[in-house]
């Protein structure tokens, strides 16, 4: 499996407040990039996986939807979270 319980931790501590805290806007935006990062490999060598293709359209939806609530609330964070990640906008 290619995300352990480890390797969420490890997230949540480097882009949360603690790796308990699974709740914070960028600890999330974070697992969520990783997901989508590992789907897109997937996609690029099987090519005609439809429901992989929805759940990463569905990832990505999700991730914008609490990018846009960073960037509302509090765009000090926003900035810091998509230069952490590497994320175009």
């Amino acid at each position: 499996m290619y995300l352990t319980t480890e390797k969420k931790a490890e997230i949540f501590a480097k882009h949360g407040k603690s790796a308990q805290d699974t709740g914070s806007a960028e600890g999330q935006i974070a697992l969520f990039t990783f997901r989508i990062n590992h789907l897109s490999q997937h996609l690029k060598a099987n090519r005609h996986d439809f429901a992989t293709e929805r759940s990463l359209v569905m990832l990505v939806g999700k991730r914008k939807s609490l990018l846009d609530y960073l960037k509302k609330k509090e765009i000090s964070r926003y900035r810091a979270i998509i230069a952490e990640l590497g994320i175009r906008k």
